[in-house]
């Protein structure tokens, strides 16, 4: 099956693959980026058949250009979610666009009569919100947002998540909605330009941390997230369907170590060592990063994904080889 898709926030790392499955696979793609001073960029990290992909100006937190990016679809990827590097001083900054973003992209998409939305959720709004502990999650569980722990970002996802959820239940009709809620998203790089998921490797092969954090998360590719968003796209009986995107958990030194495994002088900076909580916590005052998630200090969540295995027959990729593959990607890219 193919038709007419917009994929939002085309300039974002998932998105980016996805396009190109989409075109690959037959699809004619449009794609919104905030303003189309970018767009010859874009088309250039791309490199996909420019004849099957058309660019709109739209803006999450704007009603301008999403009628005339939505003209013609059949389905839609909403992607487009913003994703800082560290905690905004007013987490209305981050959680607004979020969630105002996916009811606009709901919105016009049931004006233009669009068949089906698939979103992009996160893992952020299943599995936070716990104490220090080993957990396994599926799909059917949502993220505490009454927790002392959880931060902006996990609010947003959890937050937009639930706020589209509620729209469609209210206003969907006969469109389809569904999501998908990915874990760490990892893989190559189509740029110099990197998403932020990608800091956790970054940080370790540039040695900007003296030591591992007590941190992990599952690893997931991001040519295996986008291949999820196609199989969800184009499915039989998706309408309310919840698909967690997640591999293996992996603890930071485990990366640590695979990296130096693997890369051997190219990994001279990765550290050999754990590094204590409380250096952690003195390091979360000048990094932002560090700042951001050291509440999730030895917490280890496993994501159960067997539902999306079941239900699409999605498989993924070997996650020791995603995180080489990153590894060589920041290289190659000029990154570390």
């Amino acid at each position: 099956m193919s038709g007419t898709v917009l994929v939002t926030g085309g300039s974002g790392y998932i998105a980016g693959f996805t396009i190109r499955q989409l075109v690959a696979e037959g699809w004619t793609v449009r794609t919104t980026i905030r303003s189309l001073a970018k767009e010859q960029h874009v088309r250039d990290i791309l490199s996909v058949d420019n004849s099957k992909l058309s660019f709109f100006a739209a803006d999450l937190m704007d009603d301008a250009g999403w009628a005339e990016a939505m003209a013609g679809c059949t389905h839609v990827a909403h992607l487009a979610s913003p994703l800082p590097s560290a905690s905004p001083k007013n987490e209305d900054d981050l959680i607004g666009p979020a969630r105002d973003g996916a009811l606009r992209a709901l919105r016009f998409a049931k004006e233009a009569g669009v068949q089906r939305v698939v979103m992009t959720s996160s893992m952020a709004a299943i599995g936070y919100g716990v104490d220090r502990g080993e957990y396994t999650f599926d799909e059917s569980r949502w993220t505490d947002l009454s927790h002392p722990d959880v931060y902006p970002y996990v609010k947003s996802k959890t937050i937009s998540e639930r706020a589209a959820r509620d729209w469609m239940d209210a206003n969907g009709g006969d469109m389809e909605y569904c999501s998908i809620n990915p874990s760490m998203v990892l893989g190559p790089v189509l740029s110099s330009d990197f998403s932020t998921s990608l800091e956790a490797v970054k940080k370790l092969m540039d040695g900007s941390f003296p030591g591992s954090p007590d941190l992990g998360f599952c690893v997931v590719d991001v040519r295996d997230v986008a291949d999820l968003h196609v199989r969800a796209l184009t499915a039989p009986d998706m309408d309310g369907e919840r698909f967690f995107a997640a591999g293996k958990f992996f603890k930071m030194h485990d990366i640590a170590m695979l990296l130096k495994e693997r890369l051997g002088d190219e990994a001279r900076k990765v550290p050999s060592r754990k590094l204590p909580d409380w250096v952690m916590r003195l390091v979360s005052i000048w990094d932002p990063v560090a700042r951001q998630v050291k509440s999730e200090l030895g917490k280890v969540r496993h994501a159960d994904a067997s539902h999306a295995r079941e239900v699409l027959g999605w498989q993924t990729r070997n996650e020791e080889e995603t995180i080489i593959d990153t590894a060589r990607s920041l290289i190659d890219n000029g990154i570390v």
